[in-house]
């Protein structure tokens, strides 16, 4: 059976916005979560929020080994944990415990969205200096908290979701193509940092899903940017990976194939973000059309999915996407 889910990022709240009302927005993105995803539920974030909530932020207050602060240019590593790594660890507990009490009976995949050890290193800053990209033990340290912190995060979501038959972990790797390719910029903004071997690459990420499968976790890439290595990522033991499909070239239709005919999960983005919503039907046939072209049938290890984008729009908008996501899995299976 085809599933659906969504990506993780939902519209809504404001960093302007006080407690109680950004409290309200991700009650709403929960609500529709919950009620749309029944077999695959994305926990929401929503990065309107401000910096506690983005990407970043959000990763960073679940590693609790690791001091950051926030600063005006972004996050950095520091000799103490800042207020707002201490907000941003504050607010995913509260995200979590109103996930717990709306998950009561679930029975299906939940899936977390963090941000991976790549791009957590292209944007998170030293205490002193560049990225943690241009530090070799920093971004090793790094990885290695983010390992640790995800295996107790495993644990806490099997403790609030005790019915989920399966827990995957997305790791959202935007920079990866980046930091490949020596097109992450320096503090300067004049040069790029050195690029990544794609060895040094490949073993930081296989320890990382190593530890995340010892704690009972399916890791699977995710990447909104152009050119995902996937064949890179399945060999450092991705067991899927996240795509759009507008996102991919040639070579990533035949990785795909090579994904699906191993039997692992690919979440293809087919459900645009901008413009008007398309009908399921019209959505169905576009997946039916890639199928055809890489001489496949959908099998149950796709899951569709909305495009990134969707915390750009109304939660409206969001819904609506999430709908003919689910609509067009049921078309499929």
């Amino acid at each position: 059976m085809v599933l659906a889910s969504g990506i993780g990022s939902m519209p809504g709240g404001s960093a302007q916005a006080s407690e109680a009302d950004n409290a309200r927005a991700f009650d709403e993105a929960a609500r529709v979560v919950v009620g749309e995803l029944t077999d695959l539920l994305a926990i929401p974030e929503l990065p309107g929020r401000g910096a506690i909530a983005s990407m970043t932020g959000r990763t960073l207050g679940l590693v609790t080994e690791i001091p950051a602060d926030l600063q005006p240019f972004g996050w950095r590593l520091a000799g103490a944990t800042g207020m707002d790594q201490r907000r941003a660890r504050s607010l995913l507990a509260q995200d979590l415990d109103r996930i717990e009490e709306l998950t009561q009976g679930f029975t299906g995949i939940i899936k977390q969205q963090v941000a991976g050890p790549w791009t957590l290193a292209a944007t998170v800053d030293k205490p002193r200096g560049d990225k943690v990209l241009s530090d070799h033990g920093a971004r090793r340290d790094l990885a290695e908290a983010l390992g640790e912190a995800l295996a107790a995060h495993v644990a806490d979501l099997r403790r609030r979701v005790p019915g989920a038959g399966e827990i995957i972990i997305q790791v959202d790797e935007p920079a990866l193509p980046a930091v490949l390719a020596a097109q992450v910029p320096t503090l300067s903004g004049w040069g790029k940092h050195r690029a990544v071997a794609v060895p040094d690459a490949s073993a930081m990420l296989e320890r990382l899903f190593a530890t995340m499968e010892g704690a009972g976790a399916t890791p699977i890439v995710h990447c909104c940017a152009p050119g995902l290595p996937i064949s890179l990522v399945r060999g450092a033991g991705a067991r899927g990976v996240a795509v759009d499909l507008a996102m991919l070239d040639a070579g990533g239709y035949d990785d795909l194939a090579a994904t699906l005919e191993a039997g692992e999960r690919v979440l293809l983005g087919v459900v645009p973000t901008t413009g008007d919503v398309p009908g399921d039907a019209r959505v169905t046939e576009q997946v039916l059309r890639l199928f055809d072209l890489i001489g496949l049938e959908p099998t149950a290890s796709l899951v569709i999915t909305p495009a990134c984008g969707l915390a750009g729009g109304s939660m409206e908008r969001a819904r609506a996407a999430i709908t003919v996501a689910r609509k067009v899995a049921a078309n499929l299976s």
